[in-house]
């Protein structure tokens, strides 16, 4: 049954990207949530470009509306006005099964709480969104995915079970995923939340490496001292984006 549900899902069709150097552009984004106390605006009319190998802090306050501007990029959730593009495809105008597999294909996400399958092998997790959308050979993929833990130095664990690895062993595995069907955009939600300061240290400087290579990163942080590593700090604040600067001109402020 699952096999066919994911059949249908690789086969469906993508409207065909637009050749830009914007990675994400977001106009005039709304989201109004209807509550039990009636309609709460938490996006007010956002514009946003980010080019192609950026590396971008997105920081403000709990409820300031960073993580529902990140649900829009990653098609996680679905404006309620305006346009969202990320590497050339009209997002806001894609069905669910078209996002499913453009998601896949795109967008790389790294969450706090990892979000590894526990009864599936750290190589086997890796591997999972090639089988999802059907990339690359069979033979490939092991061999892409051993390559990927390679590059962020776990591929000795491939074959634990996550909860065998420590927090930091497991964002790597995470962040290994997220490359999997090498997608030209990584979103990382609190990706240092739970790890010591060493290894959130190097989880910076392997997300800049990344941008260096000409992957773009999206990375939403509480820790400013992260956020200022970054190459670009984007603050929300009230539903709003009031600032966006390079850290140099935040730190003087």
């Amino acid at each position: 049954m699952l096999g066919k549900w994911l059949s249908g899902l690789v086969s469906v069709d993508l409207p065909p990207p637009l050749q830009t150097k914007a990675a994400v552009e977001l106009a005039a984004v709304r989201k109004i949530y209807t509550t039990g106390a009636g309609e709460f605006e938490a996006l007010k009319g956002i514009d946003l470009t980010v080019n192609a190998g950026e590396f971008v802090a997105v920081v403000g306050k709990s409820g300031s509306g960073k993580s529902t501007l990140i649900n829009m990029i990653t098609g996680i959730d679905r404006p309620t006005g305006g346009e969202v593009w990320v590497a050339g495809t009209p997002v806001h105008t894609l069905t669910e099964n078209q996002i499913a597999v453009w998601r896949g294909r795109t967008v790389g996400v790294v969450f706090q709480f990892f979000q590894l399958l526990p009864t599936l092998t750290v190589l086997e997790n890796v591997m999972l969104p090639m089988d999802f959308c059907n990339m690359y050979g069979l033979l490939e993929r092991q061999k892409r995915a051993l390559s990927l833990l390679e590059m962020v130095g776990v591929h000795e664990q491939a074959h634990k079970l996550p909860g065998n690895l420590s927090g930091g062993q497991q964002q790597r595995v995470a962040i290994a995923r997220s490359l999997a069907n090498d997608p030209p955009l990584l979103v990382a939600d609190e990706p240092t939340g739970n790890l010591d300061s060493k290894t959130a240290s190097a989880v910076l400087d392997f997300f800049k490496e990344l941008a260096r290579q000409g992957k773009t990163i999206l990375m939403v942080t509480h820790d400013n001292d992260l956020a200022g590593r970054s190459g670009r700090i984007i603050t929300v604040y009230d539903g709003q984006v009031v600032a966006a600067e390079t850290p140099e001109r935040v730190s003087h402020v």
